[in-house]
Formats: structure tokens, sequence, C-alpha cells
């Protein structure tokens, strides 16, 4: 049996296109959108409808300032749009039409932070199966998903008035509990790593992601044979080791354009 596996793939629909040749399925981890592009300020939906200048200067913010400085920058940036609900989610639709169209059946897919979960049913066709907090069979082994990023602790989300778009981030008690919904895990898909510091580091953003203790307690005790995810696009170390269980961050698809593979 043969699975490739893919996350963060932030709008890279040609790659994705490929990333099941050769497989007998595609599971996709998360974050299809291409909303910041880190590398080309011009692209991506912020890019789309700010410039290439103004993303650059949130960039810039997300690596070197604080969390209220990046924060009201942004709210600067939206503020200036008319309507910026409606450019967002014009924005939001037309990637996920093109991407899920990119996807080859079957695949089995958990949406990333930079995922409007809610309207992935309306994009899914026929051999898209879309899980978090649940498990599906692949080749007789079970693959537990489950998607999302976790909120900092005291942090709790409340509507905003003319919030253009919020991300998949989710309070720890309900990220454990779709953690929890997953039993005899053989292989364990998470957008975000479990809690191991060398897995959550990001060399070139030089922070720490926000990792799941509730996901290394789920390796610690069911011991799947894999925990695989993504969230850190440049982590200082891409795989550790915990007792039976690889753990393996399987790279920033949007730049690598190459699936890890599963083997069994």
């Amino acid at each position: 049996m043969r699975v490739h596996v893919v996350s963060d793939v932030h709008g890279n629909a040609d790659a994705l296109k490929r990333a099941g040749d050769g497989a007998d399925a595609l599971v996709v981890l998360g974050d299809l959108i291409d909303f910041v592009d880190y590398r080309d300020h011009d692209k991506g939906i912020m890019g789309a409808l700010f410039g290439g200048e103004k993303v650059g200067e949130f960039a810039r913010l997300r690596r070197e300032g604080t969390r209220d400085e990046t924060v009201a920058y942004s709210r600067t940036l939206w503020a200036s749009l008319d309507d910026p609900a409606a450019a967002v989610d014009e924005a939001i639709h037309a990637q996920y039409e093109t991407l899920f169209a990119a996807m080859t059946a079957p695949t089995y897919a958990t949406p990333g932070n930079v995922d409007t979960p809610a309207l992935w049913p309306e994009f899914a066709g026929e051999g898209i199966e879309i899980l978090d907090g649940a498990v599906a069979e692949i080749g007789g082994l079970r693959f537990g998903f489950v998607g999302g990023a976790l909120l900092p602790d005291g942090v709790v989300p409340r509507p905003r008035k003319g919030a253009a778009w919020r991300p998949y981030l989710r309070e720890r008690a309900d990220y454990e509990r779709s953690v929890a919904a997953l039993t005899d895990v053989d292989v364990l898909c998470t957008h975000a790593p479990p809690a191991l510091p060398e897995l959550t580091y990001d060399v070139v953003a030089r922070r720490s992601e926000l990792g799941s203790a509730a996901l290394l307690e789920l390796i610690r005790t069911q011991r799947p044979r894999w925990s695989v995810f993504g969230h850190v696009h440049q982590p200082l170390a891409p795989r550790a080791r915990v007792g039976l269980t690889e753990c393996r961050n399987v790279g920033h698809f949007k730049e690598t354009g190459q699936p890890y593979v599963l083997r069994w």
C-alpha cells in the first residue's frame, strides 16, 4: 500500500494535481488557501487586495513585532476596503474551486488553520472525504484526523464586526475533544504538530508555533506507526521518534511540490 501525504498547499494547485500520482490514496492535511504569500508579497489574497509593500510590512510584524502590533496593523488594512468580507469570500471560493478540482480520488482531507472548513462540503466532490475528529480505514490501517491549530490559552475567539475572515484556530478544549474521539489509531494525521520543541520551532520565523500536548499523549498511549502533520514551514527538525511512533513534518508542499510517502 502506498499513500501520499501533503500539507500547507497554499494555492499550489499545479503540484496538487500530481500529488497522488502512483499512490493508492492521497491525504491532505490542510492550509489549502494562499492567504499571505511570505515569499512573494504580491501574491496570495492579501497581496491581491493590498499590494506587496503593505503585505511586506505585515510579514515583518509577524516575524519581529508583537501579536498586538500585528493585529492592529491588520485591522487598518481591512478597514481600507469597502466590503472586506465580500472580497475575501470571493477569493476563497475561487481558490477552493481550483484546489478541490485538483485532488485525485480517493483523497482524505482535514482543514488547516488557513482554511474555512464550513465551505469544504460545497467543493469536495466524489472520492474526497473530509475528516476532523474522525477515523478512516485506508489499506487496513486506521487513520485518525484532527484539523486546525490551537489558540493561545486565554484567547477566546469573539465575532468582530467587519472581520473579513477568521482562521481555523481552536480553543484547547475543542481541539482536545477531537483528539479524544480518535481510538486505536495506526496513523495520526493532523495539521498541527505534537508538542515537541524541535517540531514546533520555525527557524526562519524564529518562533515556536503551538503544538498539542493532547496529540503527544495520544502518541504515547496509542503508539501509532506514524504521526504526520505540517503547519511549521521551516521546522528545527523535520522528524522525531516518540517510542514506536515516527513523527514527521511532511513538508511545506507549496514550496517543495513533493508529497511524503507512506508504504506498508
